[in-house]
This record gives structure tokens, sequence and C-alpha cells, in this order.
């Protein structure tokens, strides 16, 4: 049966990791001593869940957790450092940590070293996340121990519930572009000064004319979408904000 330690310190253990050509230990107390950390670990680099929902989820809302008074957020998965080091690069995950526990030893410590050997893992961390003060644990969220990989409850976003229940959550911006177009330009300058993050979609890279007049009715670029409304070209992005 998991246990929750609530309360208790978290493992003293030294990572394994590798920083361009060399290796760096990394150990427990550099990781947490006089800092606010949220941990999160989960089964394994480039399986399905951890890449499009666990790992983007932390990532993506790394800012409104620094805003609240996080230092730092880690990513834990029993790989080894170089898996963990291709998967942050895959993944675009600036602002998380990824930390390899590549020998097991920080999750057997944390008592979250489970058997996924009918899976070909052999041993592997469950899936959960806390809040780590100080390299004391405050809080834990442990998925439940039932058949398959339930991801219910370690998500970014019941973390964030927690340290802050009225904390602002990020808007979720897309933008259709095409090089060399000065409108295009002109509203990704305007959301960088507002500072919000975007996901660019290039036509003739990442969509075709035809994908633009499916979602948008129109055939001009930039195409602005935020929380899933279409908000318009440059002008209308402009009139959005009140510019």
């Amino acid at each position: 049966m998991l246990v929750n330690r609530e309360g208790q310190r978290v493992p003293q253990v030294t990572f394994r990791t590798r920083q361009g050509d060399q290796w760096q230990d990394v150990t427990t107390d550099e990781l947490f001593a006089g800092k606010t950390v949220i941990v999160f670990a989960l089964p394994g680099a480039f399986t399905p869940t951890c890449s499009s929902t666990h790992l983007p989820g932390y990532n993506e809302l790394a800012p409104v957790f620094h805003k609240n008074g996080v230092d730092d957020i880690v990513c834990l998965s029993v790989n080894d450092t170089f898996v963990m080091n291709e998967w942050g690069k895959s993944q675009e995950a600036d602002h998380v940590r990824l930390i390899p526990d590549g020998n097991g030893e920080f999750s057997e410590g944390m008592g979250m070293l489970v058997d996924k050997e009918d899976l070909g893992f052999g041993k592997r961390s469950w899936r959960y996340s806390m809040l780590v003060k100080d390299g004391v644990i405050e809080k834990m969220f442990i998925e439940p121990e039932e058949p398959g990989d339930p991801f219910k409850v370690s998500d970014a976003e019941t973390m964030l519930n927690y340290i802050n229940p009225q904390a602002r959550k990020p808007s979720c911006v897309s933008l259709l572009t095409k090089p060399g177009c000065p409108y295009c330009a002109k509203a990704k300058a305007l959301l960088t000064e507002k500072e919000i993050t975007y996901e660019e979609i290039v036509l003739g890279q990442d969509a075709t004319i035809r994908s633009l007049r499916a979602m948008t009715g129109a055939t001009t670029v930039p195409q602005v979408f935020i929380d899933g409304k279409l908000i318009g070209g440059s002008e209308a992005l402009a009139s959005y904000f009140g510019d």
C-alpha cells in the first residue's frame, strides 16, 4: 500500500545527471534546501499521459506557480539522464527541471517504487505530486491504487488549486501565421508585450490554407484564438486588448 508521507523529509539521494557532455551529481539538498518545490513523478518519459498532459500541464502553469511562491518545479522518473534530457527537449519543457531517478532510489525512499513488469518497464515510480518546503513534504497527491495508469489528482491544476484556489490561470492562445507576414509580426509583438504565451501555427508547415478556412472562415493571417474563441487578425487583437 502506498503511504502518504506528509510532514516527513524527502529521501537523501544523489542523482546522476548529464549537463552538456559532463556528468553532474545533484543532491537532494541542492534541489530542496531553503526552497519551495513542486515535484511530480511519473512512470516514464515519452509515455502517452506523461507526454500529452502531465509534463505539459506543469510547464504551462509554471509562471503562475512562480508568482505564488514556488521556486522550482521538478519532474522525476525512473529513467536515465539521457532519456530525460531528450524528452525535455522534445517537449520544450523549459520551465520544469527533469531529474532522472535512474536507480529508483528516490522513488523507493518515498515508498513509490512499483512493479511495472507486465508492461516491460521493470521497477518504476507510481504517479504522484507533492509540495516540498525546505525538504519537508507539506502536501502529497497520490494517484489511486487501481489498474492501469490513473491520472486524477497529480495534475498541475490540482496542485495550483491547493496552493491558491484564486490563482489566475494563463489564457490559452493560438496564432495562425505565415512566414514574412508583417501583420503576423505585429500580432506576435503585441502578445509578447502583454506577456502572453502563445502557440504559433505556421501555414505551409503546421497547417494549410484549407485548414485556415475550415477553422476561421478566413483566408488571411494572422488569425488569433484565445481560450477557444476566434479573435481575428492583428487589428482585432489590438481591439481585444483595448489598444
